[in-house]
């Protein structure tokens, strides 16, 4: 919950960076959004477990013809402990045409606990350092560490968002606000957005996705209230009636498509916007996972270009 006590220079603080937020949105809505619009990017969970190592994992986006990809900070971290040379990492990237629009780490830099934040801060910058080292620029910042116990001050974390923000500054690395459904703090769009507002810093966004949104209980309007600075990444899948959203969880996801989510009025949104976030595809899918790893990439590009051509008919 936003804390009703906020002093009011801090209230026209963010009630400015709102509207900052959504002028951005409206520049960009007199140029038309369309399917060529998009960059179509795959998030390494949708192959995770064929336990593939960086470099084939690469080879499988590039080969399935995506336009970019977000890797786990765990894989790139193994493959340098390896004796693996990040430049050929990079280079392996780039020969595709492609680029690294984001990555995912889990570094604890939000929690109460002083000792453990500055551990998290300490693996935010290792985390920056191995993702700019094969071009990449962003990275996503969860909650992570802050999930079971709900009641995260905001402005806190406001504040620990904004020291994120200064160190990604340094390392060339924007990290990203992500959107966690299944947290007890940052579930929300709303809780994440003031987070990112009130850390005062220019560089601030979200990280968007779809799941996530419905298992948190996030209205998909709420996408009107994003310009194209506050989203520039956005998590690809869908989900199923069942299980309900009170019990569903990651490995329930299913392809764009497949799914119940409200893939028409997302996509509409965006163009209503003239927004074009990175569309990365996140799945972890333990049935997905079984299969060969470049049909499951192949098939999840398909599907995500079919849901974006035809939502915006």
């Amino acid at each position: 919950m936003i804390n009703p006590k906020l002093s009011r220079r801090k209230s026209l603080r963010l009630s400015g960076a709102a509207v900052a937020t959504t002028s951005l949105a409206s520049l960009k809505a007199s140029e038309p959004v369309g399917p060529s619009s998009f960059n179509y990017c795959l998030n390494m969970s949708t192959i995770r477990g064929q336990k593939l190592n960086l470099m084939e994992e690469i080879d499988i986006a590039g080969k399935a013809g995506y336009n970019s990809i977000e890797p786990w900070i765990n894989k790139i971290a193994d493959h340098a402990k390896r004796g693996g040379k990040l430049s050929d990492v990079k280079n392996k990237i780039a020969d595709y045409g492609m680029t690294v629009e984001s990555a995912i780490g889990f570094a604890r830099w939000i929690v109460d606990d002083k000792t453990e934040r500055e551990k998290g801060f300490e693996q935010a910058k290792v985390d920056m350092d191995l993702i700019a080292q094969i071009g990449g620029t962003r990275l996503a910042a969860p909650p992570a560490g802050a999930n079971k116990t709900p009641g995260l001050n905001l402005d806190r974390a406001a504040e620990r968002y904004r020291r994120l923000l200064i160190l990604g500054e340094k390392m060339k690395v924007v990290p990203q606000i992500e959107v966690w459904g299944q947290s007890a703090n940052l579930n929300t769009i709303q809780s994440s957005l003031y987070v990112a507002l009130a850390s005062g810093h220019p560089d601030a966004c979200l990280l968007g996705d779809v799941y996530h949104f419905y298992k948190g209980g996030s209205s998909f309007d709420s996408l009107r209230l994003l310009g194209p600075h506050a989203l520039q990444v956005f998590h690809m899948n869908d989900y199923p009636a069942e299980p309900p959203q009170a019990t569903i969880r990651d490995e329930h996801r299913v392809y764009p498509g497949d799914g119940i989510a409200p893939m028409k009025k997302i996509f509409s949104t965006f163009a209503e916007l003239g927004v074009a976030p990175v569309l990365s595809l996140e799945l972890f899918n333990k049935t997905y996972w079984k299969q060969d790893a470049m049909a499951v990439a192949k098939t999840g590009l398909q599907k995500m270009k079919k849901v974006v051509s035809e939502s915006l008919l």
